[in-house]
């Protein structure tokens, strides 16, 4: 009795170190400390309940999968590059999935079913659909990110997949409404759920990724929190709900920063790589090149610049020489600023990770709507590694995949410097109008080699 007691105690801590340790997270200065405490609150639950729920055994195999684990994860995160965190989150997450469909097939195969009614069976359900569907989801987001993957469309797809989902659902239900068990549809259920998984995410691609991420991770804290439900496990609910809720949330607030709707992602094939904008290259004017040395002088003498970052800047590894030119520019009394699109980058939030790397004040980051009402009165706007979320295409054309999408206005500042490698398409596979607008300027090089120059112009005006 005492044990159940203390455990209980150990649950109420654990779940207040994650309601902490998320709140902090808010915050870059106190996001390091609160990922800590909820680290600390996770694992003073974790073996608390080894050494006193007297139901676990098998020590050998827990500690033992626990350092294998530990020595794998610690490892991967130490060598992991910036470029890649997309991949190595799609992962973790595909990982956090797979663990509670396993566990709900395991509890379905060994359930009382003179007990507990079907709402015990729902529960095992649900875990097992949503986190089969969280694993296979996150698996294919994983080849994409990494590019061993491509899109996948197909005329109907979004029936399809409304069909898959259905019967994976039906077959669900089905189960739990019987008194009795049926491994067979259960093992049925399960691959339905893998295949909607695949399906829902292959045809996705271009600036949508982190929308699905930010999806996916919210289906692996749902499917957690039926586990904590299954377990009757405070702290693993807490948890999942925890993860469910904001992952659902941060996924709403990107849909309508991605002027898509929720539907639309569930049944996937939305916002699918297209070809390039109606209109050929020539058809839309002339590139103009600038040198670095007029651009510093450009970046010198003006009283406002933005600075838009994209996953080209990550590639690079060029944020810390970014802010050493934003240091510069503002020693010259420029007002540097940095405009942030919801999913610019490859999943959320990458961006504002990156340039707390390199130590940006936050509150030079700017979320789009905000940047956006500044951009008239901006002398110029520098593009480093962005594409998709700066092509007024979204604005105009009816035929490219993004129409529709918010995109940050450079093209209402006064000048624009777009910083790329070559004239290449970005993410999403279409040409980009504002390479020919009469107020752009193209610098072409590596983002970082191309920076280092500008610093050096800057230090000599």
């Amino acid at each position: 009795m005492i044990n159940f007691y203390v455990l209980a105690l150990i649950y109420l801590i654990g779940s207040i170190t994650f309601v902490l340790g998320l709140k902090m997270l808010s915050h870059p200065e106190s996001a390091r400390k609160g990922n800590l405490i909820a680290a600390g609150g996770m694992t003073i639950a974790i073996f608390g309940t080894i050494f006193l729920d007297k139901s676990i055994g098998n020590y050998l195999w827990i500690f033992g999968g626990i350092v294998i684990g530990s020595i794998i994860g610690t490892f991967a995160a130490k060598k992991v590059k910036m470029t890649a965190m997309p991949q190595m989150v799609s992962m973790f997450n595909g990982m956090g999935g797979a663990c509670a469909a396993v566990i709900s097939i395991v509890e379905y195969s060994k359930h009382d079913f003179s007990h507990g009614g079907p709402w015990a069976v729902a529960t095992i359900m649900a875990g097992m659909l949503i986190g089969s569907v969280s694993f296979a989801g996150s698996m294919i987001a994983f080849g994409k990110l990494n590019g061993n993957i491509g899109d996948k469309v197909f005329p109907g797809q979004k029936f399809i997949n409304l069909v898959i989902l259905l019967t994976g659902l039906g077959i669900g239900v089905y189960l739990a409404l019987q008194n009795f068990g049926n491994n067979t549809l259960l093992l049925i259920a399960t691959a339905v759920a893998l295949f909607y998984g695949v399906m829902f995410v292959m045809p996705i691609g271009g600036a949508d990724m982190p929308v699905v991420i930010s999806l996916l991770n919210s289906f692996t804290g749902v499917a957690a929190a039926f586990g904590g439900f299954m377990y009757n496990n405070q702290v693993m609910l807490t948890g999942g709900i925890l993860v469910g809720s904001a992952g659902t949330i941060l996924t709403i607030l990107m849909c309508k920063a991605m002027n898509r709707s929720l539907f639309n992602v569930i049944a996937g094939a939305f916002g699918t790589a297209g070809g390039a904008s109606a209109g050929a290259a020539s058809d839309k004017g002339t590139v103009k090149e600038i040198s670095v040395s007029d651009a510093a002088v450009l970046l010198a003498y003006s009283k406002k610049v933005f600075i838009v970052p994209g996953y080209g800047l990550a590639v690079a590894q060029a944020q810390h020489t970014c802010h050493e030119l934003e240091k510069l520019l503002e020693e010259k009394g420029v007002e540097v600023k940095y405009a942030i699109h919801p999913v610019a980058g490859r999943m959320p939030g990458h961006m504002n990770v990156l340039l707390a790397e390199a130590d940006v004040p936050y509150d030079k980051l700017l979320e789009m709507e905000d940047a956006n009402g500044e951009m008239p009165n901006t002398d110029v706007s520098v593009i480093i590694g962005a594409n998709d979320v700066v092509n007024p295409a979204a604005r105009s054309d009816k035929s490219s995949p993004i129409y529709g999408m918010p995109i940050i206005d450079v093209d209402k500042s006064q000048n624009v410097i777009v910083m790329k490698r070559s004239m290449a398409s970005g993410y999403a596979g279409i040409d980009n109008e504002l390479f020919y607008y009469p107020n752009n300027r193209m610098l072409f090089g590596d983002a970082k080699a191309s920076l280092q120059k500008l610093v050096a112009e800057v230090k000599a005006l």
